[in-house]
């Protein structure tokens, strides 16, 4: 395992006092062949303070819970957490009802057994540049398997959703056992914080290569359940012939999976790929509650009219449940509402129908619509539609013509506009700026001076013209 030559000097000196290992994430992403960011250090045969002070000289320390024997050491390339090999016993209800012991003699064994994850308690020693792996994780991460660690895993219910975006983030299969386990304590989600569900959520929604593994989690576990608005896709039918992949549920988890494939995926932020996934994931939830067997091109048909709107307030109340930052309230919902707004009318799209398309989506934007489409129409297998791309490819470009593919139309004319020309503030300045907004939208003008000469006009118009 290469390591940073920093991170290999400050061992070779916490070596004095103890024995390191490398443990957890830093050492499982290694053996999937990726990059680790996160190291994280397990130090056996030293007491708290020794270490502290053997570390001290060595940059900035953090005491993150003494209770848990971790030390943040802050240089100037980086963070690295140094702890203890520890003891946990439940005591509580809950992810934080548990005593935690410290324990510097344990063995490699005895220390990796209260990691929640096989392939999580694998650890590395490197100075003998050997791996530790007394529960088998390697062999699980060959077999792309999530499996337990030990019994204990029940005590702790934050566990279940860590399985949700773990598995998603290295395309894995929850284990049997596991599954069995997960299933007896369902009951125990009401136990978790908020603000530690959306950790959990937010993981899956920014890290996923295949978020329909972490579906699959929620599924086989019961867990699914606690998020009604998700689990009232499942059994939901749509027509077969638009839709051959399945139910609801199924073509959401196609359109997750086409999501994370698409370039603009790969290239976006945190945020952004946050914002998409869960607009892809709430783009159906109008469906349950607007699908019908009816008459269509002349056929009896599943059909679901009016879900776009329906699953606007679903997408909020979902937001609010997985406790997502309240910034997503803003755009994912408008995403959600707007995802067939390529459907919409046989013709071209159109300038006026462009701008106000990127105004009610504000502030998400066209180029986030576009990459939701693109999911919803691949996810679809093995169905392709060279219309809906063609329709898909005319937004865009339309949008890139207006120069709105990343921005919503800012109105031109504004309350300073109003009062250059001498008029004083009052009830009548905000129908008017507004009636101004909506001329400039459907194209009356499209810079400050024509809407200018447009205010002039409108001003100087008789009483009762229109």
């Amino acid at each position: 395992m290469k390591l940073p030559a920093e991170l290999l000097a400050i061992l070779k000196v916490v070596r004095r006092v103890g024995r390191p290992r490398l443990v957890g994430g830093g050492v499982r992403d290694w053996l999937l062949g990726l990059e680790p960011h996160d190291f994280d250090i397990e130090v056996a045969g030293v007491g708290f303070e020794e270490l502290r002070r053997t570390l001290a000289p060595l940059g900035g320390t953090d005491i993150v819970g003494r209770s848990f024997g971790v030390i943040k050491l802050r240089t100037k390339n980086g963070e690295f957490d140094f702890s203890l090999p520890r003891r946990e016993s439940k005591t509580g209800a809950g992810h934080r009802g548990f005593a935690i012991e410290p324990e510097p003699n344990l063995s490699d064994a005895e220390a990796a057994a209260r990691r929640d994850f096989t392939i999580n308690a694998i650890a590395y020693d490197p100075f003998a540049d050997a791996i530790i792996d007394p529960h088998h994780g390697r062999e699980d991460l060959q077999r792309r398997l999530l499996r337990h660690t030990s019994a204990a895993f029940t005590e702790d219910p934050l566990r279940v959703l860590r399985a949700f975006q773990l598995a998603a983030r290295f395309d894995l299969t929850l284990a049997p056992e596991t599954v069995a386990l997960c299933r007896s304590i369902v009951d125990s989600h009401r136990e978790l914080p908020v603000e530690r569900i959306w950790g959990e959520w937010q993981k899956w929604s920014c890290q996923s290569v295949r978020p329909s593994r972490g579906l699959a989690v929620l599924e086989a576990t019961g867990w699914l359940q606690h998020y009604p608005e998700l689990a009232a896709l499942r059994g939901t039918p749509q027509e077969p012939e638009w839709h051959p992949e399945g139910d609801v549920f199924d073509h959401t988890a196609c359109c997750l999976d086409a999501l994370v494939r698409l370039p603009a995926w790969a290239g976006a932020d945190d945020a952004s790929r946050t914002r998409l996934i869960l607009a892809v994931l709430a783009h159906d939830f109008g469906k349950p509650s607007t699908t019908e067997h009816a008459i269509k091109h002349g056929r009896l048909r599943w059909i679901s009219p009016g879900h776009e709107a329906a699953g606007g307030p679903l997408a909020m109340a979902f937001l609010r449940r997985i406790g997502a930052p309240l910034g997503f309230d803003e755009t994912v919902p408008p995403l959600v509402m707007n995802h067939l707004a390529h459907h919409h009318g046989q013709t071209a799209f159109t300038a006026t129908g462009v701008r106000r398309l990127a105004r009610r989506l504000a502030p998400a934007t066209i180029d986030d619509l576009v990459t939701v489409m693109r999911a919803d129409h691949d996810g679809r297998p093995p169905l392709q539609s060279s219309a809906t791309l063609q329709r898909i490819d005319e937004l865009q470009a339309m949008a890139q013509e207006l120069a709105l593919q990343a921005s919503a139309p800012q109105p031109l004319l504004l309350g300073r506009h109003l009062l250059a020309l001498g008029l004083k503030p009052g009830p009548e300045f905000k129908p008017l700026l507004q009636a101004a907004f909506e001329a400039q939208l459907d194209g009356a003008f499209a810079n400050e001076t024509d809407g200018l000469a447009w205010l002039h006009n409108r001003l100087h118009q008789p009483p009762n013209s229109p």
